[in-house]
């Protein structure tokens, strides 16, 4: 069996692409891709995850693990696909003791101990720090954005230092990343590859992320143009959708408001480029796929 899992990061696609996941759920389960609500896993997954941290494994785990996720349906799963952005950490404490999601590597090796017959992959949508790490700094009860910081540098934060750790400590493990800001443009594919189906098979959801982006007349010609041209392939469609984003794109979903103290523009910029330099980094790395446009 595959196993998927999605693991965020926090602030990134809001559930979006478990929603656009379930939505398909029926369409794709007489081929062997599961897709079990939330609230069969998402407590229980790490619950056990950090209790075998302490005990380990046992023969008997990984049916003992299906059998409260999947209830009876085991038997005919091929691909598992799971989606927590909490699995790492919760947001508030996501840089404690001073480095990013530092249990990410020992929880993951505990979810490959689990399903040691099966083949785990792990896919990650990630963000610009500079947009980042205000979001997040939002959502946690942190007063003081340097006590949430935990010692760790913005212009420090590099996405492939973590991604190097995980690789380190599992190398066998495939890694799937991509930018949160190509989202859009991307969207397609990232729910395909999830899923384990062909590149140019239909889903349902497969702009959903564009059409939150662009005003209603754009969507309405774009999927005009779509219904004219029903042989384009990916990469022509991409074009097409960045064309429509260029006159039709909704600024307000767009713009992002940053107030932190001492982040002025060229602060912004600064941990923009470097997120640029670091995505190129990652691409560069052995097993990992980066999505990209």
């Amino acid at each position: 069996m595959q196993v998927i899992l999605h693991a965020g990061l926090p602030c990134t696609d809001d559930d979006r692409i478990l929603k656009c996941l379930l939505r398909n759920a029926d369409d794709w389960r007489h081929e062997g891709v599961s897709i079990p609500g939330p609230s069969k896993y998402r407590k229980f997954l790490l619950e056990a995850v950090n209790s075998l941290n302490r005990s380990g494994t046992s023969d008997d785990t990984r049916e003992i693990v299906l059998d409260a996720i999947l209830d009876d349906e085991h038997t005919q799963v091929d691909r598992l696909l799971l989606s927590s952005n909490t699995f790492f950490s919760v947001p508030k404490l996501m840089f404690s003791g001073g480095l990013a999601f530092r249990k990410a590597e020992t929880r993951l090796r505990i979810l490959q101990q689990i399903f040691d017959r099966d083949e785990v992959e792990l896919f990650l949508g990630l963000r610009d720090p500079a947009t980042f790490l205000p979001a997040v700094y939002a959502i946690t009860p942190h007063t003081d954005f340097h006590e949430f910081m935990a010692g760790v540098d913005p212009m420090h934060l590099r996405w492939s230092d973590m991604i190097r750790r995980l690789r380190d400590h599992l190398p066998d493990m495939p890694i799937t990343v991509w930018c949160n800001e190509d989202t859009p443009l991307i969207w397609g594919q990232v729910i395909r590859e999830m899923a384990g189906i062909e590149m140019t098979r239909k889903i349902t959801g497969a702009f959903d992320i564009f059409s939150q982006i662009i005003n209603p007349e754009g969507m309405k010609r774009f999927r005009a143009f779509l219904k004219e041209n029903p042989n384009i392939n990916e990469m022509q469609k991409r074009r097409v959708m960045a064309a429509f984003l260029d006159k039709y794109a909704l600024e307000d979903e767009i713009e992002e408001e940053l107030d932190l103290p001492g982040w002025d523009a060229a602060y912004v910029d600064m941990l923009t480029e470097l997120y640029d330099d670091d995505m190129y980094t990652l691409a560069s790395m052995p097993g990992v796929n980066v999505i990209s446009p």
